[in-house]
């Protein structure tokens, strides 16, 4: 069902992903650290209106996050799956929109790892693991791990944490912000092992937020809950979740590295949800639906799944159970190669839902892996027209085209496409490699090089550019091309110089 491609910083063809090892990925961000940074999280927090909040200001932040989205995107394998990746930024805005967020400019990544973690991290950028799908069992579950990491950012915890007699040196909070995202893209025998041997830069104690900040989010995110219609007292049961599953194990969770849990803290969740007015609460299938694809992903004996999930189905006490059961079914099925009982399961769906995009998705991924792309394109079309722009909609047509060797009609689809996701570093690798099966080189070239932009090789982009415009030239493509290529040839070598500056 899921096609999962983790990206990875490239060579210069980008043929295949260079694996560097991820201890080197973590010690060259580590690097990026002051020489001796201090234990931030104890100090008392000044007000947002102090000197600290005027020395580190939104557009600072926002910068230092772009940066270090850079380097996440290249230390960490990420998720390209466009459902996921537009589920997850759905949650964020419906949360977002009603947060204390001052800057709401937000930036999206999903981790594939089954390590349960979260952050939100300066600049808006808002990361997941896929782990995280696989322990929240509910939206609200889910939705209330993100509200708490919307509210570190909105509180602006991070630049709060910057020890006040040092106002002045904004590098404090690039340190704390690198610490972050080591945590994030760590795993769970590396990353303890990475930040052992950085110890001696505090990185430990800065990656613990302080017992205050901990409350005010939990706080402010139950607040923002609320108000953005999911189900506040679902904070408590997900601590419950996560604290039990550090019961058992020989190391906490990532998530728990960050955001330590007590019982006392869960007991203060559970009494503050009460105090919300009532209200009727739903469960929702598209969380499900989501959770469904990540199960079936990691699932490592497929037979076994549709077994469970065959009795879960018969079991079901609810329409709602039986519709969460029937779609993780037609993953099962999927993931094992049985695309007819896969189409066969999702078809009483599609007939009740006939317009939920995650499901058209999902039966045009089935045509399309089982050889048939002309009847997953003839399937999307209509809702294409109904829906222009969509993005899982559109991959999946992209996808569809692709199996149906219609490379050139793809990588178009996907340019146009880019005007709307600038910023997708997935977009622009899959279409440098679909211009390269249509055979535009210089299109190849140029593809490369905005994926190199996203990922921060600015090196490499830069010599994509060249070659895309060597081969204008020699094409007589015309001076409007050459310029436009000219010119961003330029704008790279001034990213660059920023970052060398």
């Amino acid at each position: 069902m899921i096609v999962w491609v983790s990206v990875h910083i490239m060579d210069k063809t980008m043929q295949r992903p260079q694996f560097k090892p991820r201890l080197l990925c973590l010690t060259l961000l580590a690097l990026t650290l002051p020489a001796a940074a201090p234990v931030f999280g104890q100090n008392p927090l000044p007000s947002l209106g102090d000197r600290i909040s005027g020395t580190v200001s939104l557009d600072q932040e926002y910068r230092m996050g772009q940066q270090f989205l850079t380097q996440l995107r290249r230390s960490a394998p990420t998720i390209p799956d466009a459902l996921l990746n537009t589920y997850l930024e759905n949650v964020t805005y419906k949360l977002a929109a009603r947060s204390q967020l001052q800057d709401k400019r937000l930036s999206f990544v999903i981790i594939d790892s089954q390590e349960i973690n979260a952050f939100a991290a300066p600049g808006g950028i808002i990361g997941v693991n896929t782990g995280l799908f696989l322990n929240a069992r509910t939206e609200d579950e889910f939705a209330s791990v993100m509200g708490h990491e919307i509210a570190h950012v909105s509180q602006r915890h991070f630049a709060r944490g910057v020890d006040e007699a040092q106002a002045g040196r904004v590098g404090q909070l690039a340190g704390l912000l690198a610490s972050v995202l080591i945590m994030a893209t760590s795993d769970a025998g590396h990353g303890a092992a990475a930040l052992s041997g950085i110890q001696g830069l505090g990185v430990d104690n800065q990656l613990r937020f302080s017992r205050s900040n901990e409350q005010e989010a939990d706080r402010i995110g139950h607040d923002t809950m609320y108000a953005a219609g999911f189900d506040p007292s679902a904070q408590a049961r997900m601590y419950e979740q996560l604290l039990a599953a550090n019961r058992f194990g020989r190391r906490p969770p990532e998530f728990l590295l960050t955001h330590p849990l007590t019982e006392s803290r869960i007991a203060e969740s559970r009494a503050r949800a009460m105090r919300f007015p009532p209200r009727e609460y739903s469960a929702n299938l598209e969380y499900q639906i989501m959770r469904a694809r990540v199960v079936g992903h990691y699932s490592q004996d497929k037979p076994a799944l549709i077994a469970d999930i065959q009795q879960r189905l018969q079991d079901s006490s609810s329409d709602f159970t039986r519709d969460a059961n029937r779609y993780a079914l037609a993953v099962a099925y999927y993931e094992n190669e049985q695309f007819a009982q896969a189409t066969t399961t999702l078809s009483p769906l599609l007939e009740k839902y006939p317009n939920q995009i995650s499901l058209l998705v999902t039966q045009a991924e089935i045509y399309t892996e089982e050889n048939e792309p002309a009847r997953a394109m003839d399937f999307l079309r209509r809702h294409l027209e109904i829906n222009p722009g969509n993005h899982p909609l559109t991959m999946a047509y992209v996808d569809a085209l692709i199996a149906a060797r219609s490379y050139t009609e793809a990588a178009e689809l996907m340019e146009e496409h880019s005007r709307r996701r600038s910023n997708d570093h997935h977009l622009w690798y899959q279409m440098a490699e679909t211009w390269g099966q249509a055979g535009n080189i210089s299109k190849v070239h140029q593809s490369r090089a905005e994926y190199f932009i996203l990922v921060g090789d600015f090196r490499n982009a830069r010599e994509q550019l060249q070659f895309a415009l060597r081969i204008e030239s020699e094409n007589g493509s015309g001076p409007a091309v050459e310029a436009r290529l000219r010119q961003k040839i330029r704008e790279v070598e001034q990213r660059q110089r920023e970052l060398s500056g």
